[in-house]
């Protein structure tokens, strides 16, 4: 893999990078492709691999003893998925689910952790990453208890779209029901008035952003209050 493959269209944490550590790394990076729905690893299942999405975005749900379950939190280009690898663990917490069809790049459990203990900046980038999804995984708690069907989707939307290169998400409203925690009939509500707003369009499976200011109008503040922790962690 070569350096032309990791920007412009990679993963931005390592592009955050200083180039010598990026140079160091390549070799230890994997294409990988991922279809929507698909599931990169379940809950308490062993983990070979760390992945930084480049055009996918995946979900990372608590399942519940009955099959429910409810979003946490989201990565996509902005970060990886799988941070219990180096923060002590070799199992994971949660499920990992395909939100977004598309890329990433893996690297091996082993090969994160030694390069994680030589320290540097990599280091410091997975750990304000770490805080930074921390806030994110608070504020959905707050937002899934305190806030509307509407307000949460909204909420869903934006942040699925800052890590997209497009409007368009494809989405069913079953996985969005599953992801949010409520029951289908509220998020076919939901997306049914933010059309007759004019904000999105939605066709089967297919949603599409028409007004990304009327969505930050409606949303509530949880979206703002984890953007900005991202920003000033990450940039």
């Amino acid at each position: 893999m070569d350096q032309s493959a990791l920007e412009p269209v990679g993963n931005r944490l390592l592009a955050m990078l200083p180039r010598n550590e990026q140079e160091h790394l390549l070799p230890h990076l994997e294409p990988i492709s991922f279809k929507l729905g698909q599931v990169v690893y379940e809950s308490g299942g062993q983990q070979d691999h760390i992945y930084f999405p480049t055009t996918a975005i995946i979900s990372l749900l608590y399942m519940m003893e009955n099959g429910s379950s409810a979003e946490m939190g989201v990565a996509g280009n902005e970060g990886l998925v799988g941070i219990a690898l180096f923060m002590g663990g070799d199992t994971v917490p949660n499920r990992a689910v395909v939100q977004s069809a598309g890329e990433a790049l893996r690297m091996n459990t082993r090969v994160l952790q030694d390069e994680f203990a030589r320290g540097g900046t990599f280091q410091r980038l997975l750990l304000r990453y770490t805080q930074a999804l921390m806030t994110q995984m608070s504020q959905t708690a707050v937002c899934n208890r305190l806030h509307t069907v509407e307000q949460q989707l909204c909420r869903w939307l934006l942040l699925s779209r800052d890590r997209l290169d497009s409007d368009v998400l494809i989405m069913t409203q079953e996985l969005i029901a599953n992801m949010l925690g409520v029951r289908r009939e509220g998020v076919t509500g939901a997306a049914q008035r933010l059309q007759e707003n004019g904000l999105i369009s939605y066709v089967r499976g297919r949603i599409q952003i028409l007004d990304r200011k009327g969505l930050e109008a409606t949303v509530c503040e949880c979206y703002r209050v984890v953007k900005d922790e991202y920003d000033r962690l990450l940039h």
